[in-house]
């Protein structure tokens, strides 16, 4: 939610969500260029918060490659970030929900390293825990890079394929 936050400060609406029931979310509308964005934060829990996508999708006639996913990642090391086009949910729940709600895996996915704990079963405490006081110093670099690529990314896409010289 972090780089949502970010990303709505930086497109001027971070004031502006509105809870929407019909998707069981927070909806802030943006502009970028001339593309229209919806930055959506789903109030259901991450295991099904694909429902919530959907009805947004549906609510502004979106297809699954219209919709982007920005989510945490175990197996990418704190401050990593890498654009994923479509695939598995590679074990996280939330993106699998959201598979199956869309009925598709082609959303593109902004993927945040969060890194692994060295135990196996402190993941969930992990993924539900506070960041250290030494990880909260590399947060707000790691905003803007992730928050950069996000719209440089929405950017190429939203101006299309460029005609041959």
């Amino acid at each position: 939610m972090a780089v949502l936050g970010q990303l709505a400060r930086r497109l001027g609406v971070s004031e502006s969500w509105v809870r929407d029931r019909r998707c069981a979310a927070d909806l802030a509308l943006a502009s970028l260029g001339d593309a229209q964005l919806v930055l959506l934060r789903p109030r259901r829990l991450m295991n099904a918060n694909g429902r919530s996508v959907a009805q947004a999708a549906e609510l502004f006639g979106l297809t699954a490659e219209d919709v982007y996913l920005v989510h945490d990642d175990l197996d990418k090391p704190l401050g990593k970030l890498a654009l994923k086009l479509g695939g598995s949910a590679r074990g996280h729940n939330g993106v699998r929900s959201c598979i199956s709600c869309l009925n598709s895996s082609a959303m593109p996915r902004l993927r945040v390293g969060i890194g692994r704990p060295t135990h196996p079963n402190a993941v969930q405490a992990h993924v539900l825990g506070c960041f250290s006081p030494s990880e909260q110093e590399l947060l707000p670099p790691l905003l803007e890079r992730a928050t950069d690529l996000l719209l440089d990314h929405i950017r190429e896409r939203s101006q299309g394929p460029l005609s041959g010289t």
